[in-house]
């Protein structure tokens, strides 16, 4: 199924309003399905994306906005709602955050060092270098609205 069925479906069971537009469908880091399950088993629900990254016209997430979670084959598994987002340092991202990101054993350390692997490599696919003392993160808190 399409991301934009999947969101329509949604909307036909009453569970998103009528009105209510898709932001946008992903899927999670380099372990889509393991990550999507988190989301779905309500472990995970943050997450973090470069700021750098972002192409000029590609928009960020927004306060409010639903998004399709995608698996390892591109099919839609799950609808979240952004409840906020905001942009701090790398090095300022907290305890907190990382428990709420749902994944290996929830620490900070953890958080960060499969991130710093994860923006390394990303940003070395953009042609640029992973700094962690300036790189800027895009934090999303969210909440899974479907399948209830």
């Amino acid at each position: 199924m399409m991301p934009a069925a999947f969101f329509q479906q949604a909307k036909d069971e009453g569970v998103i309003p009528l009105g209510a537009q898709l932001q946008s469908s992903f899927q999670f880091g380099v372990a889509a399905d393991e990550l999507a399950q988190l989301v779905l088993k309500g472990f995970k629900t943050a997450t973090a994306s470069a700021y750098d990254l972002y192409e000029t016209e590609e928009p960020l997430p927004a306060f409010g906005a639903y998004d399709v979670i995608l698996d390892g084959q591109n099919q839609p598994v799950g609808i979240i709602k952004n409840d906020a987002v905001t942009i701090e340092q790398y090095l300022n991202i907290n305890a907190q955050h990382a428990y709420e990101e749902g994944e290996g054993d929830r620490s900070l350390a953890y958080w960060r060092q499969v991130h710093h692997e994860f923006f390394t490599a990303a940003y070395h696919e953009e042609g640029k270098v992973f700094r962690e003392n300036q790189a800027q993160i895009v934090l999303e808190k969210f909440h899974l609205v479907y399948p209830q």
